[in-house]
């Protein structure tokens, strides 16, 4: 129950971020996405069940912040959970190479997603400027941002582990 909630407020501070932080620093041509990171590596983490958890909070605040179709990004955020969460029993706490690999696939298929349902549809076509001046400076950004925030997860994660055994070998 405390993992959850410490996950729920980290998802509550990276959207916060992501929302007000980003945009205001002049100098990123793109920012990082928080809310695809805190998702994938909380179900790469914690599984299936509550990877989809975590996807259908963030998307919710996706949705409700931008506009658009309600549940656009919900639908995309359950996924990307549910999809990491499979990943979960491939989890070795030092192994760093899986998750950077999933937060660069994730991110490519987001805006992937973007495109297809926001500017293709519409009938803007221009791919190669999306893909060069949107796409791969914010895979980069988030890919090396993934670092950070996974090993700081993962520091979480035990802290959280030896607060409960101390506490269980305390009852006994």
């Amino acid at each position: 129950m405390r993992k959850l909630l410490i996950n729920l407020v980290m998802l509550i501070l990276a959207f916060t971020i992501q929302i007000c932080v980003f945009p205001q620093i002049a100098f990123l041509s793109s920012a990082p996405n928080l809310l695809l990171i805190v998702v994938f590596v909380c179900s790469f983490i914690e599984g299936r069940e509550r990877g989809m958890f975590y996807g259908l909070v963030a998307g919710l605040f996706m949705d409700l912040f931008y506009s658009g179709p309600f549940g656009f990004y919900t639908l995309f955020f359950i996924n990307l959970g549910y999809v990491s969460g499979i990943c979960n029993k491939y989890y070795y706490e030092d192994y760093i190479t899986l998750p950077l690999l999933l937060s660069l696939a994730s991110d490519l298929i987001y805006n992937l997603y973007i495109y297809v349902f926001r500017f293709l549809i519409r009938n803007r076509l221009n791919f190669g400027h999306y893909l060069v001046s949107i796409i791969i400076p914010e895979i980069i950004f988030t890919t090396v941002t993934t670092l950070v925030v996974y090993r700081f997860f993962l520091f979480i994660n035990r802290k959280l582990k030896e607060w409960e055994q101390r506490r269980d070998s305390n009852i006994v």
